[in-house]
């Protein structure tokens, strides 16, 4: 159900997000098809093989695909695959945490638009990521902003009358990705801010 949720809000169809406490945001799904401000500061950091994980309907597996860097882009939402590979990406259907191909031999990881959410426990995330890329390989990651605080939330996608099952998404800021990547043996080699977005690499 949450794949097909998240299937419509790709396609436009009104879906909201749903915590806890009853609040609800609308998921913004649709602006992952294009282009965002702060996308090429992430690209060009990947200048070698790249995995692109949770890479929704693959904007940034395409772009790198087009500027011949190799990139994969792993989502575990069928239409998500579809999209990426019709736009002319490389795709597969699967978790971070299933087999994935080249494990520890990945330049660079991307974790965009929040994906260091995925699964709701960032250190475990992290921790998985260190064994895909090679020993000195970096994770290129969108985090929140300074200020802002690290959290976890169970959540769950809403359309209509229709609503998907319960699950952990979390929350890190530029404040505390150091303090969540050491335990995983990265270290943060650079932060910054483009626009409303904030951006680190770890390696």
């Amino acid at each position: 159900m949450i794949g097909e949720l998240y299937a419509d809000a790709l396609a436009g169809t009104p879906v909201e997000i749903e915590y806890v406490d009853g609040s609800r945001a609308v998921l913004e799904a649709a602006r992952w098809t294009r282009p965002i401000d702060g996308d090429e500061t992430m690209l060009r950091r990947c200048a070698g093989p790249t995995l692109d994980i949770g890479s929704g309907p693959g904007r940034l597996t395409v772009a790198l695909n087009r500027r011949g860097v190799p990139a994969l882009g792993i989502d575990i939402t069928p239409h998500a695959v579809r999209l990426t590979r019709a736009a002319g990406g490389f795709a597969l259907l699967r978790s971070v945490f299933d087999e994935v191909p080249g494990s520890g031999r990945w330049e660079t990881a991307l974790l965009a638009d929040g994906n260091i959410g995925i699964g709701g426990h960032p250190g475990a995330l992290l921790r998985r990521v260190r064994e895909l890329v090679r020993p000195g390989g970096e994770v290129v990651a969108e985090v929140e902003g300074p200020g802002v605080a690290s959290r976890v939330d169970r959540v769950r996608l809403r359309r209509a009358g229709t609503v998907g099952d319960w699950f952990a998404w979390a929350v890190v800021s530029a404040d505390d990705i150091a303090r969540v990547a050491r335990p995983a043996g990265f270290a943060v080699a650079d932060r910054w801010q483009e626009g409303r977005r904030w951006f680190a690499v770890l390696n």
